[in-house]
């Protein structure tokens, strides 16, 4: 194996516990001298590969303490995102998660998993946020497992999906559509209303480091929830 080639190998063997949450922010990887040893390559091919992953700001170099895995940087959201049990406890209710559908796929040539950036596999879920055990939102999610293996292994009967992706893959850019608009036949029948009735549709991409993370779309019965914004002008 070439030196290019075998420093390419190790930057993605990096890489790899980085994207999956397995090495999170703060973790100390491998010093160059234990990087040699275990690839039996030279100081120079080890370096160029730490390099690598640092340009990509995976990971920060410290001096005399050995290189550490990013901090992700969280750009500040103009909309706030609602935390959809938060909303419901503060109203007195009893929050509860129903999942409709999980299931593992390949990509599909949709304008969401385009934008998302997804190549491989994405799991794709269905399910329904309860407010005394009545529906206030359902929510069909892609999440793409290039990029977050970890949730293969996640079946998400009893945790909705939002709150495990922002433990093991917090987002550094997202993206938001939101629409008012009447659900489809399908959609008014999980919600448990009629179909003219009016609903907000909100979806949102998300991304770790320009890699695609998550796509979802929530669809809030009336009054179910409150979206809320705070910014300055210069956010405008």
């Amino acid at each position: 194996m070439s030196r290019t080639t075998l420093h390419r190998r190790i930057t993605t063997d990096l890489a790899a516990p980085i994207r999956s949450g397995a090495w999170p922010p703060g973790h100390r990887i491998p010093f160059e001298h234990e990087l040699m040893q275990s690839y039996g390559c030279a100081r120079a091919t080890a370096n160029k590969a730490v390099q690598a992953l640092a340009t990509q700001g995976l990971v920060e170099r410290r001096r005399k303490a050995g290189t550490f895995v990013a901090q992700p940087h969280i750009h500040t959201a103009i909309l706030r995102i609602p935390d959809i049990r938060a909303e419901v406890e503060a109203r007195g209710q009893t929050y509860g998660w129903r999942l409709l559908r999980r299931l593992i796929r390949k990509r599909r040539p949709s304008a969401e998993e385009r934008e998302l950036g997804v190549t491989g596999s994405v799991l794709e879920l269905r399910g329904l946020h309860l407010a005394n055990a009545r529906p206030v939102a359902l929510e069909d999610r892609l999440i793409n497992l290039g990029e977050t293996p970890a949730a293969t292994a996640v079946d998400f009967a009893g945790e909705a999906p939002g709150a495990w992706l922002l433990a093991h893959a917090p987002w550094t850019e997202a993206r938001h559509e939101i629409a008012a608009l009447n659900p489809l036949a399908a959609d008014a029948q999980a919600l448990e209303i009629d179909s003219a009735c009016a609903c907000l549709s909100v979806k949102r991409w998300t991304w770790r480091r320009e890699a695609g993370v998550t796509f979802a779309r929530q669809l809030f019965t009336g009054g179910a929830i409150d979206l809320e914004a705070r910014f300055t002008p210069g956010e405008i």
